[in-house]
């Protein structure tokens, strides 16, 4: 069976393709806009990623929360880590990031699961 954030990678990249191709110069422009946002600079791609994953949960988009855990794990923060910056991103945006706090967890399971294979 399929895993939800298979799902969700399968998916994101789906449509990803199909609004790229588009050729939309504007779409273009803002996709192009938010991946140079997390490249090295005076922070480093891995904080920014961080920080990413902190907003998207202040925000409550659960989507964003999936792509940046995935980019979390796969650059290597510990659960501890992870922990820590959602903590921050219940206390700056309160409970009704708890759902989403919920949300990301469970990603978080998911992807420590994969992990493992």
């Amino acid at each position: 069976m399929s895993r939800k954030i298979d799902q969700f990678r399968a998916y994101r990249k789906k449509m990803n393709e199909r609004i790229l191709g588009a050729g939309h110069l504007g779409i273009k422009r803002m996709y192009n806009l938010d991946s140079n946002a997390y490249r090295d600079g005076a922070l480093d791609g891995r904080t920014k990623e961080l920080l990413g994953l902190v907003a998207s949960a202040v925000l409550r988009c659960n989507d964003c929360i999936d792509y940046h855990l995935d980019r979390c794990v796969e650059v290597g923060f510990s659960d501890e880590e992870l922990y820590d910056a959602l903590n921050v991103a219940l206390v700056v945006g309160g409970t009704i990031v708890v759902p989403h706090l919920r949300h990301a967890f469970e990603t978080l399971d998911e992807l420590r699961e994969e992990g493992k294979d």
